[in-house]
């Protein structure tokens, strides 16, 4: 009979040590799923603040907003604003405006938050519609340094804004933050500034959540953050005229006053076998501008200083741009519309035009 094999020994580790690695681990997992429950619990708190009468519908909160420190507040827009089709525009209009501006540089903005947030893009926007060169690093990746490129390319747009009276509504940390709001406040700031060849979208707000932290507990308020107003208001215009009037509070004598300015420029067009119907479209072009100019003032105008059949934004621009110089050479004052706004067909801009061509040329015949 063959012996039984022998067996190695087993080295058994002692009783208390392993009692002491049990409890050990025990104390470990224990500590963790408290530190997640509360986490968890504070980003519950904050969901469930959120979702108030107020606003029945469900907030999207990352959690990073709900994790807050005493007397710290955060503010996010209200889903159903992103939804609104005039603040999807504004933010469409002016991707479209940045990315046109900076073409040459082979710079695509998709998304405002991810792609202006560090100070490049900023940078590079304002060197162009200033034409300066900042003196910042080209590329930074740092934190630190982000945040230093930032800090001068809103020193000047302060140093140019400022003077004009505009409120600032961003700093560095909500820029860098992607605050969305506040970008969209600085970009609508730089469009007006610059005179950009753009039409925002007038009286868009938005419904704003504020979740603030007091005495340990998350309160929420819902605020209404207004991005834009009228084009006048925003360019710094206050002044208001008869045709602020006629619009807001006289809308029914609007069909006499645009009867009586289409019979006076047909009076003259007439005499070139043209004819307008259609104030708010006839003239956005700036064609019919350029031949009235010279039908009342008596001269031809060359067919080399402007578009006879303009297909660009920029050519339409110009034409306009041109026929607002012919009147200014004819003893009238710099039009108060831009070319940029007959151009996108506002009808209060292209009334006051031909209103004031209306006034000093009425007894030509």
């Amino acid at each position: 009979m063959s012996a039984a094999p022998v067996r190695s020994p087993t080295l058994r580790p002692h009783r208390m040590k392993k009692d002491e690695s049990f409890l050990g681990k025990l104390g470990g997992t224990l500590a963790r799923k408290k530190k997640a429950k509360e986490v968890s619990d504070l980003q519950e708190e904050g969901k469930n603040a959120i979702n108030a009468p107020m606003n029945p519908s469900a907030v999207d909160i990352h959690p990073e907003d709900t994790l807050l420190e005493e007397n710290e507040e955060r503010t996010m827009i209200d889903p159903n604003s992103k939804e609104d089709p005039k603040f999807k525009e504004l933010i469409k209009v002016l991707i479209d405006w940045i990315n046109d501006v900076l073409v040459e540089e082979r710079i695509i903005v998709k998304q405002l938050e991810e792609d202006l947030y560090d100070g490049q893009v900023l940078q590079k926007l304002l060197e162009k519609l200033a034409d300066r060169k900042l003196n910042v690093a080209e590329v930074t990746q740092s934190e630190i340094g982000q945040k230093q490129k930032l800090q001068t390319v809103l020193e000047a747009v302060h140093d140019l804004l400022r003077p004009h009276g505009w409120t600032i509504k961003w700093n560095v940390d909500s820029i860098h933050g992607k605050n969305l709001i506040s970008i969209l406040h600085l970009l609508v700031a730089l469009a007006m500034h610059f005179r950009a060849p753009i039409r925002l979208p007038e009286h868009v707000s938005i419904q704003v959540v504020v979740v603030r932290k007091r005495e340990g507990l998350l309160q929420t308020t819902h605020v209404t953050e207004e991005l834009t107003t009228t084009t006048e208001m925003m360019m710094g215009r206050f002044e208001r005229d008869a045709f602020d009037t006629l619009f807001d509070h006289a809308p029914d004598k609007l069909s006499v006053v645009k009867k009586s300015l289409i019979t006076f420029v047909n009076k003259h067009l007439n005499k070139l076998n043209l004819e307008v119907t259609e104030l708010e479209t006839q003239f956005a072009d700036g064609v019919y501008l350029v031949l009235l100019m010279g039908l009342l003032e008596d001269y031809f105008v060359p067919l080399h200083n402007f578009y006879l059949t303009p297909e660009s934004f920029d050519q339409k621009v110009h034409n306009v741009s041109f026929a607002f110089e012919l009147m200014q050479d004819g003893g009238l004052k710099k039009p108060k519309a831009r070319p940029e706004d007959v151009v996108n067909l506002d009808l209060k801009s292209t009334l006051r035009v031909l209103y004031n061509l209306f006034t000093k040329y009425k007894n030509v015949e």
